[in-house]
């Protein structure tokens, strides 16, 4: 099914969407909760004044809702990196081109940085803890790595008969199609399947043979550069694979959502791994300080 046609008067009333949706990023939180060491454990659930099993769920989402705030205003840009390539014929990130005067990739490496250093007060502590969690599932969103078109906000489609746009479609359309919905338990119940692929699964060579290649907290803008990249190139391969006009105006939930599944639930689970060993690394930088 295809449109004909959306007037510019309907485009503005899409709804600009961020991050993986309530599902995607309370999944990747939980995949963490799920693979983090009892030191860290203790350490985020102290940070995050939380002691119950959803300590880093709860906040998943927190960076969304105060980035809509007057104090929180400043960090709307550091949810994503535009990359000025050109999908789907050539993609790639580029820290110098892309980043601009702010992006996912310094907001990554500075709030890092607050976590390690036992100088900076428990309230700012407390925020870069947010902050992270939520930046490790959005920097695993291929949209919040590219620039065409406004990361896809600017892309009608429609799914399920639904107009909207190519970036809710991958925030949210496609996760909560294929799991069923979007509340806690829905995303314990996903997050424990791809926590099961990563341990004993699909996943298994993969995590242990790729997704921490090169991961360093001594250099946490790199280590996320290489993570912008490699989501970024499912723009060409998932995304926009016969580039913008093969999705505007098309009915995306059949095909085109079989073929998207696959890379959804790869990308929310390597960032589900990654946070839990940034986490990790976090927590044996802080206990080395403390010593």
């Amino acid at each position: 099914m295809k449109l004909q046609a959306v007037t510019p008067v309907i485009l503005t009333l899409l709804p600009v969407t961020t991050a993986w949706g309530t599902l995607g990023h309370t999944t990747v939180a939980y995949i963490a909760s799920n693979l983090v060491t009892p030191p860290t454990t203790l350490l985020f659930q102290d940070l995050l004044y939380n002691s119950s099993e959803h300590y880093l769920a709860r906040v998943a989402t927190w960076a969304d809702s105060f980035r809509y705030t007057s104090a929180g205003r400043f960090s709307a840009k550091l949810h994503y990196i535009d990359a000025q390539d050109d999908p789907p014929e050539r993609c790639g990130v580029q820290m110098k081109r892309d980043c601009g005067e702010g992006c996912i990739i310094g907001g990554i490496g500075n709030y890092t940085r607050l976590l390690l250093d036992p100088s900076t007060p428990r309230g700012l502590r407390n925020m870069a803890a947010k902050f992270i969690v939520h930046f490790l599932g959005d920097i695993h969103q291929p949209l919040h790595t590219e620039s065409l078109l406004r990361g896809g906000n600017s892309i009608a489609v429609l799914f399920n008969t639904h107009i909207t746009n190519l970036h809710h479609v991958w925030d949210t359309s496609i996760p909560e199609s294929h799991v069923g919905g979007y509340s806690l338990p829905f995303a314990q119940s996903w997050a424990a399947n791809l926590t099961d692929s990563i341990l004993y699964g699909r996943y298994k060579t993969q995590a242990e043979s790729e997704w921490l290649k090169g991961m360093s907290l001594g250099d946490p803008e790199g280590s996320a550069l290489i993570w912008a990249g490699e989501s970024n190139a499912f723009v060409c391969s998932t995304v926009l694979p016969e580039g913008k006009e093969g999705v505007e105006g098309v009915e995306l939930s059949g095909k085109y959502f079989e073929n998207a599944v696959p890379a959804v639930e790869s990308l929310v689970a390597r960032a589900g791994f990654r946070l839990a060993e940034w986490l990790d690394l976090i927590a044996l930088g802080v206990e080395r300080d403390e010593l």
